[in-house]
């Protein structure tokens, strides 16, 4: 009761001083944005693609989940005895912490991402909700009027946060898409208790169902998911591969010149957490027609600079001029990147 007391006092000096300084409106409004706004940057060059804090990473999240959980669970409360101010501190905290840690995983998904492929639009709504929860008004503005999707939108954080954690455990990429979305719906389980009757179990119960559910949603989108933290270090298409190493990469290169070689390799390195074993294919195209999915050795991560691996084709058919592309893609079709090649006549 006292530090109620104490807040409310700190809050009338506050509105006191702000009426004799209105500039102090703008700090109020826009203050909060630009700190949680300077921080979040500065987690982007401390951390840089922070898989290296993995242990830092996941005591952040947990202590993201238990500030939400325990506010879904006390906001209603706070409401109800009139303690605004101390609901919208434990508002500010979450949605504070929740802005970290995107802003922590853009650094991730895109490495991971190809910018040319559907798997662009994760990155881009992972982005979009970073800048929405940096800046207040805006945040504000649309839990206010959409407040059903302030659920979702720390769902797809958890989602998107675990989606990166399991396969540092060693988790096969595909497997920890699946593995997040169920888990990242358990999560909310208290969310899903509401109403004098509602039960612990008959939350876990919906909970649950909704996880599969949006779990198996998310196996018929994983092509549109970046298979974080797996990226490629480096690709190109070259003449030959020696000892592991491309020789002549090239990225365009004549129609008779190709010829001589008899062929062209395709080289590619793919970064992935230590102890992580995960079967990869190249996918040949010419012109957007699939030619060839060849097999490679499964990669083993921790490898500095990325597990090396290659294909190659020598039958270029009749006429090789065109736009060439191989994807390095996991057993069950996620994009790691794209290698571009340019044969002209």
């Amino acid at each position: 009761m006292m530090a109620v007391t104490w807040l409310e006092t700190v809050r009338g000096r506050w509105a006191a001083l702000a009426a004799r300084h209105p500039w102090l409106y703008w700090v109020e409004k826009w203050g909060i944005s630009a700190g949680s706004l300077a921080l979040g940057v500065l987690t982007l060059f401390v951390f840089r693609r922070g898989i290296e804090y993995f242990p830092w990473f996941v005591g952040y999240l947990l202590l993201l989940w238990l500030a939400g959980v325990a506010f879904a669970e006390v906001r209603q409360s706070l409401a109800a005895q009139g303690r605004r101010l101390i609901s919208l501190v434990v508002d500010y905290t979450v949605q504070t912490l929740f802005h970290g840690l995107l802003l922590f995983l853009l650094p991730i998904y895109y490495s991971s991402t190809t910018l040319t492929s559907a798997n662009v639009w994760f990155l881009v709504a992972l982005a979009g909700a970073a800048l929405v929860t940096a800046i207040d008004p805006w945040y504000r503005a649309i839990i206010i009027r959409f407040h059903w999707i302030e659920i979702p939108l720390f769902g797809f954080g958890l989602f998107a946060s675990l989606n990166v954690a399991f396969p540092l455990v060693r988790v096969p990429s595909t497997w920890a898409l699946l593995l997040s979305g169920l888990v990242s719906v358990l999560a909310l389980a208290p969310i899903f208790r509401r109403g004098a009757d509602a039960s612990w179990s008959g939350a876990l119960v919906r909970a649950g169902l909704w996880g599969v559910a949006v779990a198996l949603l998310l196996w018929s989108l994983r092509g549109w998911i970046p298979p974080v933290p797996l990226h490629l270090t480096r690709a190109t298409f070259a003449r030959s591969v020696i000892r592991l190493e491309p020789s002549q990469p090239v990225s365009s290169l004549p129609v008779d010149e190709l010829r001589t070689w008899g062929g062209v390799a395709a080289f590619s390195a793919v970064a992935a957490p230590a102890g992580l074993q995960e079967p990869i294919y190249h996918l040949w195209r010419k012109d957007g027609t699939v030619l060839a999915k060849i097999p490679l050795s499964p990669i083993r991560g921790g490898r500095h600079g990325g597990f090396r691996t290659y294909s190659r084709k020598t039958d270029l058919g009749q006429n090789p001029a065109g736009s060439w592309t191989v994807d390095v893609i996991t057993a069950h079709n996620q994009l790691i990147g794209r290698i571009r090649l340019v044969v002209t006549p």
